[in-house]
């Protein structure tokens, strides 16, 4: 029965994950009008094809370098030092990994573009006639990447310091190996697993942007941006070769840095002792030195969404050439509540994250449930089901979506969403699932399945015994890996743009129409929106996990 049960969530993983990626691989052979390698041909013929290509490539590696400048240092910072505001601090430091993608690179926008409050600050400071710079092509991309991704070396570096022995250290000194010596040769080694999971996290994350290439970039063009204009041109079969060259890009990165780590966890997993004491700052100078380049660097870093506060109070065509806003009020908020229609995308967005946060923890949960019972083959084939939509771009799961489910033939598995409210919620069902499913793999692996075995010797039933046994013990897990699935459909964007219909957009495609039509404060206000809510949806988790 379990293996029945197991072989069921598989197939319809498959349904869900594989068959639209198999179904895309084969419209790009031309399976419709006759196998082909044309399309292929096509794209090795277009230099500019090429040239998307290798920026993604080269975009993903130096932004991985970047964050790595920037998280490394500062997860040192707080982890080997001890000084007043660290905790407050270290939690400020890592809040851009909370918020939507859409909404960091509005607050760029606004805050270091062409017209944006730095940009007028040096112009009116130099007396210049025109902006000082054009917050564009890949220098712009590369800040934001920066910004948003060094989170990730902050966040494993810090967890790998805490558990690091420091006998370790201790015996490189004794041996006479000098801080820098031991740095490089002792903890950087040891780091190696946190290192490497926080670059391909990065690089993975890199190679699927589009929110910042798509706003920044202009002229300069990635795969993912790539993809889009091509379907947005008529060129479907060359959108989908874009498609499948991507993913295939994306999976030999994952196959090449998960290789590059083989056999090196083992050593970080033998590690005993207790992690080195922190240091403790005493002289008055270096107390208040830290506290002022603490709080510094958290208002640095918080300015882009203070910025968007901002000027969601600034009503339209009230800001020319001042450096500060001359008027602020809320006619934005009240427009956009006053109007039916403008509040149309704020529902959409909350319905779709809902329903597709719902779908991904009920087959996220299944998934887990049947990967450990079913173990084996069975098993690592529906982890490996559940860990694809992380490892491809959303782009290519936008395109793989529209080619499988714009035809209906529902004998081959295909029906017709795309244009339908249903296509967008199943979409960010998809690309949720490494979330919810990990998650719920996380709780499983430490859950005590005599519990079950209790439950079910005093005559519960399976299903009682899964919502009155194995959820509540689960409710942490399941909370956290609903929280991430909520919010990050909640402030999709790059599946978004492929797949809505003027009656279905949600937040993010609204924020983009506002700034084309030059609303600002408009566009400025979902923003906000999308900051609460996303704000309100940790901490509900915090409550969660706490309870």
């Amino acid at each position: 029965m379990r293996s029945r049960s197991g072989i069921g969530v598989a197939i319809l993983l498959a349904w869900l994950v594989g068959y639209p990626l198999m179904l895309t691989l084969l419209e790009s052979l031309g399976i419709s009008s006759g196998w082909t390698l044309e399309h292929f041909a096509e794209f090795a013929r277009r230099p500019d094809e090429w040239s998307a290509l290798w920026r993604s490539v080269w975009l993903s590696a130096a932004s991985v370098v970047l964050a790595a400048l920037i998280g490394v240092p500062l997860a040192f910072v707080f982890e080997r030092t001890d000084f007043p505001g660290r905790g407050v601090l270290g939690a400020l430091v890592a809040l851009p990994v909370a918020l939507p993608p859409l909404v960091g690179v509005i607050a760029f926008l606004f805050l270091y573009g062409e017209s944006g409050f730095v940009s007028r600050a040096v112009q009116g400071l130099l007396g210049l006639s025109e902006p000082p710079w054009r917050l564009q092509g890949p220098a712009a991309i590369l800040l934001v990447h920066a910004y948003s991704m060094y989170v990730y070396f902050y966040l494993f570096v810090r967890a790998g310091l805490a558990r690091l022995d420091t006998s370790m250290q201790e015996a490189a000194a004794i041996l006479g190996a000098g801080p820098i010596r031991t740095l490089f040769h002792v903890t950087l080694p040891l780091l190696r697993p946190a290192l490497t999971g926080a670059a391909l996290l990065a690089f993975m994350t890199s190679l699927a942007s589009f929110s910042a290439p798509y706003i920044f970039g202009g002229g300069f063009r990635v795969m993912t941006t790539q993809i889009v204009f091509s379907k947005l041109n008529g060129e479907v079969e060359m959108a989908q070769v874009e498609t499948v060259v991507l993913a295939l890009v994306a999976l030999a990165g994952l196959w090449g840095l998960v290789r590059m780590d083989r056999g090196r966890i083992e050593v970080i997993g033998g590690v005993r002792g207790v992690a080195p004491s922190r240091k403790v700052l005493r002289g008055r100078l270096a107390r208040s030195t830290a506290i002022a380049t603490g709080w510094g660097l958290a208002f640095l870093l918080l300015l882009p969404h203070l910025t968007l506060v901002l000027i969601s109070f600034v009503p339209r065509a009230t800001w020319t050439v001042e450096l500060l806003p001359p008027v602020l009020d809320t006619t934005n908020y009240q427009e956009l509540f006053a109007q039916p229609e403008r509040f149309r995308p704020i529902f959409n967005s909350l319905w779709m994250a809902a329903a597709a946060t719902v779908g991904a923890l009920a087959l996220g949960l299944a998934a887990a449930r049947s990967s450990i019972r079913a173990g084996g083959r069975l098993g690592a084939f529906l982890e490996a089901l559940v860990a694809v939509p992380w490892a491809v771009p959303g782009t290519v799961f936008a395109i793989a979506l529209a080619t499988a489910f714009a035809v209906n033939a529902p004998a081959v598995g295909r029906f017709v969403l795309v244009g339908t409210p249903w296509i967008l919620p199943l979409a960010y069902l998809v690309r949720s699932l490494p979330v919810t499913g990990r998650g719920a793999l996380a709780g499983l692996r430490q859950f005590d399945r005599s519990l079950e075995e209790a439950a079910a010797s005093l005559g519960a039933g399976r299903w009682r015994t899964l919502w009155r046994v194995t959820i509540p013990l689960l409710k942490p897990a399941l909370a956290a890996a609903a929280s991430l699935a909520f919010i990050t459909a909640l402030g999709d964007f790059v599946t978004s743009i492929v797949l809505y219909t003027f009656d279905t957009r949600p937040i993010s495609i609204e924020i983009l129409s506002s700034l084309r039509l030059q609303d600002t404060g408009v566009a400025a206000v979902y923003g906000v929106l999308l900051m609460l809510i996303s704000a309100v949806a940790f901490l509900l988790w915090g409550r969660e996990r706490s309870a």
